[in-house]
């Protein structure tokens, strides 16, 4: 499984993406960022109001995902925000279509549990996906997902919710 390392997006970066300025948004993030992220810009719009409303939310939501150690950015992840009042967190992530089918997305994934797992506030991680989206429950399969039901998602449509415990509180 290819290494993938995680690289903030701050407000900062996250305003020179959605104006499209990839340069600033890379000189903000402290590495070169890729034009997938500057399409991405309705999700920036999103996490920038997220952050504003909470600013714990910085810690958790919006990373550019850098594969190692060639140091290119293969896409996007994080969460939709910090724990929830029953330490819940929510995976986000996407591959740029110029990167698909070499294992950055189970790798991220992978990153994204770790991260939540040293966290003692998180209790267990949900991801909600489409029943036709096979790719991303393969994606999942494997990490200790289980399906706890469906939610209609405005944007997405019919999804159907898992839920895996974290393996900080599995053990309590």
């Amino acid at each position: 499984m290819p290494s993938i390392r995680f690289v903030t997006l701050s407000p900062a970066a996250l305003t020179a993406l959605i104006a499209g300025d990839l340069p600033a948004a890379g000189a903000a993030a402290g590495h070169p960022l890729s034009r997938y992220l500057v399409d991405e810009n309705w999700l920036w719009r999103v996490r920038l109001d997220d952050i504003t409303r909470d600013p714990r939310a910085a810690d958790w939501i919006a990373r550019a995902a850098v594969a190692e150690p060639d140091g290119i950015v293969v896409g996007h992840g994080g969460f939709h925000g910090p724990p929830d009042d029953d330490g819940i967190v929510e995976v986000a992530y996407s591959v740029d279509p110029a990167h698909r089918r070499r294992g950055y997305a189970r790798a991220m994934l992978a990153a994204l549990l770790e991260r939540a797992d040293a966290d003692p506030q998180v209790t267990a991680v949900r991801a909600s996906i489409r029943p036709d989206n096979t790719g991303s429950r393969a994606t999942i399969a494997g990490f200790g997902f289980k399906k706890i039901g469906e939610q209609w998602d405005p944007q997405d449509g019919l999804e159907d919710v898992y839920l895996r415990s974290s393996r900080t509180t599995s053990g309590r």
